[in-house]
């Protein structure tokens, strides 16, 4: 019976996700074959790709569009055997989407120096720093199709001691990346269980990948896929369910009195442009600025701990209890300095370093970044012919900051004009503890702008997230190799 309604799940995903008609309507004859026979057929537990999201928001950027997402969700599915539903809602931003598809297969389906189990099992570890549950079943998935010892996914106990060995790096790396020493290194690529330069290098890209897709999980509330084993119930629907997407709707398009609206922030943009003509800023007060910005973090505090559900994935975790700190509060450790950029920068040193350890991965990783951080299209909201650029810096150096990376040639007075407490506290939220983001959260921020908007900026969390983890990690490999 589990078996059947598992098989049959799957063909209620191709039914709805296929972007192949002649297999969506097979799947959907099979289904009505089944169901006249008198087989309960299971239903998905959520609608839509988001719980976040309206699905017919979702679904008018989605394969039955646009020709160009059509082709790329044509190709994603091709390349997983499935349309995700984190797929679906990067098609937001179509162009965005083709340079994640493109960095994702390489690092997980080209040649390269780990083996395939490997990497999906590292997919699994990472994302289950998190609990991210969404990720850990699809790697779970995953791995079993690529032969992995199927003892490997009762926990850490099970694995090679190799792999073992890099629980240490992906917990720091996950929560506090400041923290990484070329010890942590050294002690990984000596010894019985060593790593090779590349294969460590392959495996650092594939936690930083995982830790910051489940930033963009949480912060756009991606569903389980109904084939995951909690995303479908033989259960009944209910009459309260499918109101979420009006109430969705609703929330937000109403602008909070206390929030900046779209036309108030384009007036502060202005401002700070015609400010910028006007004064030269020392290096001393630019410092300043950023560590204003840096302490005001620790005001936006997210749910606490306790709040959360135990999670099914702690065999997958050691060391539970270590989660982010602020940078800011980092007490004894105030040894450690802020990260300065102009002395180690991904463009300067972190993309050549990568490059050599593992071909081609740099630019790959360069192209997704770039997207990440210039993708406009000139509009807030209702307002069009924008240059949003300001505002695109603001989210991007505040997500360093709370990483304690200082960008020199920034003024991080424009952080505090630009971006009100409750965008401070999602980004905070998401990047951070992304478990800990709710709906609330979601439909708080910027009232007055689009989903695909809201989207884009969890697409920056996730790139700016990636690339801080990145930096930390390469420059310890650096120092390594001094």
């Amino acid at each position: 019976s589990r078996h059947l309604t598992q098989h049959l799940s799957s063909l209620i995903r191709l039914s709805a996700q296929c972007p192949f008609n002649d297999v969506r309507d097979r799947a959907n004859e099979i289904l009505e074959c089944v169901k006249e026979r008198g087989v309960q057929i299971p239903r998905p537990v959520s609608q839509g790709p988001s719980s976040f999201i309206p699905e017919h928001e979702v679904l008018q950027e989605s394969v039955f569009s646009f020709r160009a997402t059509r082709q790329l969700f044509v190709d994603a599915f091709l390349q997983n055997n499935r349309l995700e539903n984190i797929t679906s809602v990067m098609g937001f931003h179509p162009q965005y989407l083709e340079s994640f598809l493109r960095l994702q297969h390489y690092l997980l389906r080209m040649d390269g120096p780990l083996p395939q189990d490997y990497r999906h099992y590292i997919g699994v570890m990472s994302a289950a720093r998190h609990q991210c549950s969404y990720l850990v079943d699809l790697q779970e998935s995953e791995f079993l199709m690529q032969d992995g010892d199927p003892d490997w996914l009762k926990g850490l106990d099970y694995i090679p001691q190799k792999l073992k060995n890099l629980c240490e790096l992906n917990k720091i790396l996950a929560h506090r990346p400041w923290l990484i020493t070329k010890q942590h290194i050294e002690q990984l690529l000596r010894g019985n269980d060593s790593w090779s330069l590349s294969e460590l290098v392959h495996a650092i890209v594939l936690l930083a990948h995982f830790h910051s897709l489940a930033s963009f999980v949480f912060g756009t509330g991606i569903n389980l896929e109904i084939d995951h084993e909690c995303g479908h119930t033989l259960q009944p629907a209910s009459l309260s369910e499918g109101a979420n997407d009006v109430e969705a709707h609703h929330s937000n398009s109403v602008a909070s009195s206390s929030e900046p609206g779209v036309e108030m922030l384009m007036h502060r943009m202005k401002k700070i442009q015609e400010a910028a003509d006007l004064q030269e800023i020392s290096q001393e007060e630019m410092k300043q600025r950023f560590e204003k910005v840096e302490k005001q973090s620790l005001e936006c505090q997210s749910a606490c701990s306790e709040c959360l559900a135990v999670s099914d994935y702690a065999k997958y975790r050691d060391d539970p209890n270590f989660h982010y700190e602020d940078f800011a509060k980092r007490g004894e450790e105030r040894t450690i300095p802020t990260f300065r950029a102009q002395d180690y920068s991904w463009e300067d040193q972190g993309f050549s370093l990568v490059n050599r350890l593992y071909s081609d991965i740099g630019q790959l990783l360069d192209d997704k970044f770039r997207m990440a951080y210039n993708l406009t299209y000139y509009t807030m909201g209702p307002q069009k012919d924008v240059d949003t650029s300001m505002l695109r810096a603001a989210i991007w150096n505040y997500i360093h900051c709370m990483f304690g990376i200082f960008h020199d040639d920034y003024d991080y007075g424009e952080v505090n004009q630009l971006l009100d407490i409750r965008l401070k506290s999602f980004i905070k939220t998401v990047t951070c503890y992304p478990e800990r983001t709710t709906r609330k959260d979601y439909d708080n921020f910027w009232k007055e702008f689009k989903h695909s908007e809201k989207v884009q900026v969890n697409l920056m969390v996730l790139e700016a997230r990636m690339q801080a983890e990145l930096l930390y990690a390469l420059r310890a490999i650096m120092r390594y190799m001094m």
